[in-house]
């Protein structure tokens, strides 16, 4: 999304440490925990990029500090057991808003680590292992140094190389297998798991149901998430690789196993993409985030105004949560179905 991580700027971390720090210190943990812990099946230990992550008992007050992590945990009936979240790009998920309502918001981005404390955690959730890095919320040995639990995402470390100041390298192509293998890591963690069999088993239906209705291998797409000036393309084999794979059509940029590479729009000419797949975000930390800026900009700038996609209107518009490894790419891959077969290009 670049996600709402490294495509977005720094925001420094406000707060080290404070009321909720010396809290937790006190009690030496969650006190949540520490009384169920006789509970059978538990702890809970996984392996979370690179770290262990030890869960003594079905947690009752978590955070979840970015969007897809937020849904998935809504999505499984867990608002309940949510205590905040943070790190937003877009509206939540249709169908989830009675259940996000439940759930203080801490902030549209990062919220301060004195802040997330305060709520007292017994677990804390992320998709992307730069918010709980330097730069981010805080860093994971902060919180684990506390007692918290903290669980990051497989699909921002398996098979990707995150080092440097971009939004990383994938070594090895992604897939929906990784994404519904976090929803098993949670649902086990909060045990639910047949709720999250239940959603896997959704998610799978409709990615085939879309990918059935559509024959469009000889049209290529270009994925642009945000910034005009230097713009943010997704490579090959992140999740809009997910629904370039899964639609049978062609990536613009297939060449680069960058997760989005920033790159001008002399290249992004020279490409000339049938289909333009855009995000829609309402964030406001770079330019061109709405989709409206950008059909302004691809409109009216003679680098691009020429494009085959822009002169036949040829926009897919995607929340950024779609174009991140999210349970939304599944809906990418629905939204931009019907697109191509709205534009008469899907056989």
């Amino acid at each position: 999304m670049p996600s709402t991580t490294r495509r977005a700027r720094r925001i420094p971390l406000t707060a080290l440490l404070g009321a909720g720090l010396l809290l937790l210190t006190a009690c030496g943990g969650s006190p949540t925990q520490t009384s169920d812990k006789a509970r059978p099946g538990y702890p809970v230990t996984l392996t979370t990029c690179g770290e262990k992550t030890k869960v003594q008992a079905p947690p009752k007050r978590a955070v979840s500090l970015d969007q897809g992590s937020t849904e998935i945990l809504l999505s499984l009936g867990l608002a309940d057991r949510m205590v905040g979240t943070g790190t937003w790009t877009d509206p939540v998920l249709k169908g989830l808003e009675k259940e996000n309502a439940k759930v203080p918001r801490l902030a549209d981005r990062y919220p301060s680590l004195e802040k997330v404390l305060d709520e007292e955690p017994d677990f804390v959730s992320a998709s992307f292992l730069y918010t709980v890095g330097k730069g981010g919320v805080a860093d994971r040995a902060k919180f684990t140094e506390l007692g918290v639990p903290v669980y990051v995402s497989p699909t921002d470390c398996a098979g990707k190389d995150n080092a440097g100041d971009d939004d990383g390298t994938r070594t090895k192509t992604l897939t929906m297998d990784t994404v519904y293998g976090e929803i098993r890591d949670l649902a086990r963690v909060f045990d639910v798991e047949k709720r999250g069999e239940k959603l896997i088993a959704d998610l799978k239906s409709r990615a085939a149901k879309a990918a059935r209705s559509v024959d469009a291998s000889d049209t290529t797409l270009m994925y642009w998430f945000a910034n005009s000036e230097a713009p943010y393309i997704a490579g090959c084999c992140g999740a809009p690789g997910v629904i370039t794979r899964e639609l049978g059509v062609k990536n613009a940029f297939a060449d680069t196993r960058e997760e989005w590479p920033q790159l001008n729009w002399e290249t992004i000419a020279d490409r000339d993409p049938d289909v333009l797949v855009i995000g829609d975000l309402t964030r406001r930390s770079q330019s061109a985030e709405s989709a409206r800026q950008k059909i302004r900009f691809l409109e009216s700038n003679p680098a691009t105004k020429n494009l085959t996609a822009v002169k036949k209107k040829r926009y897919v518009l995607l929340s950024g949560q779609a174009l991140n490894p999210s349970i939304r790419t599944v809906d990418g891959i629905e939204q931009v179905a019907a697109a191509l077969r709205e534009f008469g290009l899907a056989k």
